[in-house]
């Protein structure tokens, strides 16, 4: 995420990092750095103008010339003033009010709405514990309705039926007497989008919001819209009375411009942003950790509660056991902790998180590819059980019937296996107390590890 505009501000940063004393010279090259770097990440001119004045005047006072480390005074200055571009404190949606919550969801077509709204339901059915109806009142395209629908029907959500021929604002009026009657503690409005921000479409977003009178209207905002996107978010916000911005398609954004040019064209916070296609692939959107991620100082808190969100806790506490009684780690296993890497996004999502020179290394590694990690669970999946708890059984002709069965070359077999002979052995020097040595060398820095 931001991956270029993570590049070129390090590059600009670099010329100050470390030094004793920082110039008005030094800190103009490097503040021109960051200027071209803010404009090729297509940032708002305006908004580019008003960060560099801002940081060059803080940059030339007082708080970095007394700073006994003033180079990363400095840095600190451009990571605070990148929090006050893109939100400064987190905000969140305000969930006190008398239920249901109506959530109106406005946007451009193709910026990731419908899918958006059942992340959005089932980041309130997961994190919050709320009951859901979803709505869709893009009337304009009986496949956006089903596809609501169909999501619903996925999430275990409720959702409310649309009449043929219905009109947008009666599909909402009706969703939110359902909502109302049937004691939902949030309703989600999908709305029609368009390739282009026109009058019909305003006047039916703005009908819609009359009926609903929503307590969050929200504009979804494809990142890698770059420049068509702040403009559209500036006329959404001259129509509705918006709260909030929800980012999609983060993940894929290397540019960042539309991250550091939404909130001071449109004066409204970015609340949440998507950061894959998995349904579950939505987060808060933390101004603070967002700004260490585009600085390269990685966001470990946001990875340490991924992981603990998304593993399986049974899972690990089951396999901690059975290697702490002494059975070896085998192919099964091996199986299970990529099925639920590959449930965080894989290697790339979390690796993402780490700071710049940890994310490096593993992606000059060659570690995140995800159809790596799909193949060899379909190498895995192609096994029998009794070779996937005695692979030493696998011989010549296993292998050729093992590659064939999931597509790759018997090559591909022969390097999974010896990789899996490695970690195998890695788990066996933990089941003997090798853990517990790590843990001790450490200097007691984490507590003993004891396998409940």
């Amino acid at each position: 995420m931001f991956d270029q505009l993570t590049a070129r501000l390090a590059t600009a940063l670099d010329t100050v990092r470390g030094r004793g004393r920082i110039t008005e010279e030094n800190i103009a090259d490097a503040l021109r750095q960051v200027r071209v770097a803010l404009l090729e990440a297509d940032v708002a001119l305006p908004v580019v103008r008003s960060f560099i004045d801002t940081v060059k005047a803080r940059a030339l006072g007082a708080e970095v010339s007394r700073s006994l480390t003033p180079g990363q005074a400095f840095i600190k200055i451009i990571h605070d003033e990148l929090v006050s571009a893109i939100g400064g404190e987190s905000t969140g949606l305000n969930l006190r009010v008398p239920p249901p919550l109506v959530v109106l969801l406005a946007g451009l077509q193709g910026a990731g709405k419908t899918t958006t709204a059942a992340k959005l339901a089932r980041w309130f059915q997961t994190q919050n514990r709320k009951r859901v109806l979803l709505a869709s009142a893009d009337v304009h395209r009986p496949a956006a309705i089903l596809q609501l629908e169909r999501l619903a029907q996925q999430l275990d959500v409720d959702f409310y039926p649309v009449s043929a021929n219905a009109r947008a604002e009666e599909i909402a009026a009706g969703a939110l007497t359902q909502a109302r009657q049937g004691l939902y503690d949030a309703l989600i409005v999908d709305t029609a989008g368009r390739l282009h921000v026109d009058a019909e479409m305003m006047d039916e977003v703005r009908s819609i919001d009359a009926v609903l009178s929503p307590n969050e209207r929200l504009f979804v905002l494809d990142s890698m819209a770059g420049q068509d996107a702040v403009n559209a978010a500036r006329a959404f916000g001259a129509a509705l009375e918006l709260t909030g911005v929800i980012l999609t398609k983060a993940d894929g954004d290397a540019r960042g411009g539309a991250a550091l040019s939404v909130r001071q064209v449109t004066g409204k916070p970015i609340l949440f942003m998507g950061v894959g296609e998995k349904i579950d692939a939505l987060e808060l959107f933390e101004p603070q950790r967002v700004a260490s991620r585009i600085l390269g100082m990685g966001d470990v808190v946001g990875l340490v509660e991924q992981v603990e969100r998304q593993v399986d806790r049974e899972q690990a506490e089951k396999l901690a056991r059975k290697l702490t009684r002494g059975h070896e780690f085998d192919l099964t296993d091996l199986r299970d902790q990529l099925a639920q890497l590959q449930q965080m996004g894989g290697l790339a999502a979390l690796v993402d998180k780490l700071p710049a020179q940890l994310s490096g290394a593993a992606a000059r590694a060659g570690e995140l590819d995800e159809r790596q990690l799909r193949r060899q669970i379909a190498i895995i999946n192609s096994m029998t059980p009794k070779e996937r708890r005695r692979p030493n059984v696998i011989d010549g002709s296993r292998k050729r019937r093992i590659a064939a069965g999931s597509g790759v070359q018997v090559q591909d077999v022969n390097r999974m296996l010896k990789q899996f002979v490695q970690m195998q052995k890695t788990m066996k020097r933990f089941s003997k107390g090798g853990l517990q040595r790590l843990l001790r060398g450490m200097g007691g820095r984490m507590p003993p590890f004891t396998g409940r």
